[in-house]
């Protein structure tokens, strides 16, 4: 008969890791080599006890990471961090039930595509908008439903690898389209399109030059030049804009392309990512011309790349935060993309003399940061933070890493560095803590 205990602990943690853990017990009970050890309790007692603790001790798979790369939108973190009433407004849907797809008026069915539309639409100055699971999955079903059996002229100097194997000519494949390259790597004209253009030819696609970028002896037709000539020619214009973040617009030496210009100039239908554009959760945003809009919703894969109500909740939330000026702050990725140097060397002035009370040595330092997620490459963040020597800067990185809270640094020459820039402020005392453990141990 299961013990109440055991069944109490099966209940709060699953059963698979409860038997594992009970049998990982009984492995180290069979191993004592004096039964004597187990004192006043039965052997019963002593596995469930063990089994217990190693259950509790079993970590989280998916973590909280402290980020001091200095690299604010960091795809291998999760991207862009949530605000406090994003993350709120998420947490409480998911509590419970919700209208995703309820007309609450009419009480029958509704589309979950229509939460948002109006919004997207208020802020880009597009007729149509919707929302699917990610940036890539946006320009998959763009393609798709626009361009399947049809060819899709690129720039060759545009048919690029953004990272972890997302690459332009494969997703056009696999869409259905056919890719025509126009150009060269470092010039293309307008001329270059349209001597390109035959029967088969269904668009042009622009694509953002993510974590790249080209100088010297380069053409690049300008949006509005194209879409004038596509245009011409009864064809669409498409462009991944791909991130397009608002407020590095403001950062940036240089900014890059951005929604709302792109809107303006004429582009049919453009694609770019929730997390990037705005800071918000992972999504995929499509915003354009109403008619085509409406033929994506029709779509198949429309319901396959379809956001869920967590996605939904915190990026209505973010977005209505661009709504209200006075709302910016709450989004940290335009927290710390406006932060003042000099507060960032203050910050990190504030560290090392928490960390000398403790005898850890560690510098004040300048370093450069970036807005990452392959937005404004080529344009670092002035930004200050610590430097903590060390003999093996690799080997402390990794020990911080594995630590509690984990803290992912820069390896340097003359140890690990730690950019003030992206640590939230609830995060402080916890990266604080972790340092003084990991490095007062070692000496």
């Amino acid at each position: 008969m299961l013990r109440d205990d055991v069944r109490q602990l099966a209940a709060e943690h699953g059963r698979g890791p409860t038997v594992a853990a009970i049998r990982a017990a009984l492995a180290e009970l069979r191993a004592l080599p004096d039964p004597g050890v187990l004192g006043p309790l039965t052997a019963a007692d002593w596995v469930v006890r063990r089994a217990t603790a190693g259950v509790a001790r079993a970590p989280r798979r998916l973590r909280r990471v402290v980020n001091g790369t200095g690299v604010v939108i960091h795809t291998n973190l999760g991207r862009a961090p949530l605000g406090v009433a994003a993350a709120r407004r998420a947490a409480e849907l998911a509590a419970g039930y919700s209208n995703l797809e309820l007309d609450l008026v009419s009480g029958r069915r509704g589309d979950r595509q229509d939460l948002l539309s109006e919004l997207l639409c208020s802020l880009s100055g597009a007729e149509g908008a919707l929302v699917v699971n990610n940036g890539a999955a946006a320009v998959l079903l763009g393609l798709a439903a626009l361009c399947r059996g049809h060819e899709v002229v690129v720039s060759r100097g545009e048919a690029i690898e953004i990272g972890g194997g997302f690459r332009i000519p494969d997703i056009l494949r696999l869409s259905g389209a056919r890719i025509r390259e126009v150009g060269t790597t470092n010039r293309t004209r307008p001329s270059d399109y349209e001597d390109a253009c035959g029967p088969r030819t269904a668009a042009w696609l622009r694509v953002h030059q993510s974590n790249f970028r080209m100088e010297g002896f380069v053409e690049r037709p300008s949006v509005r030049e194209l879409a004038r000539a596509a245009h011409q020619r009864r064809l669409l214009l498409l462009e991944d804009v791909g991130s397009g973040l608002i407020p590095a617009a403001e950062v940036a030496t240089q900014p890059e392309d951005r929604l709302l210009a792109s809107v303006k100039a004429g582009v049919d239908l453009l694609f770019c990512s929730g997390d990037k554009l705005v800071g918000a959760s992972q999504a995929g945003i499509i915003c354009g011309r109403a008619d085509l809009v409406a033929r994506l919703r029709r779509h198949p894969l429309a319901r396959a790349l379809r956001p869920d109500k967590l996605q939904l909740a915190a990026l209505e939330e973010t977005l209505l935060c661009y709504q209200s000026p006075d709302r910016l702050r709450e989004i940290p990725v335009w927290r710390m993309l406006h932060q003042d140097d000099a507060a960032l060397e203050a910050r990190a002035r504030r560290w090392a003399a928490v960390l000398a009370r403790a005898g850890v040595a560690a510098e004040v330092v300048g370093l450069k940061g970036a807005v990452g997620g392959g937005t404004t490459p080529g344009h670092p963040l002035d930004s200050h933070g610590l430097l903590i020597p060390a003999r093996n800067p690799a080997a402390l990185r990794r020990r911080l890493l594995a630590g509690d809270p984990p803290i992912l640094t820069l390896e340097q020459d003359r140890g690990v560095a730690i950019d003030a820039r992206c640590v939230l402020p609830d995060e402080q005392s916890g990266m604080l803590r972790a340092l003084v453990a990991a490095l007062g141990s070692t000496r």
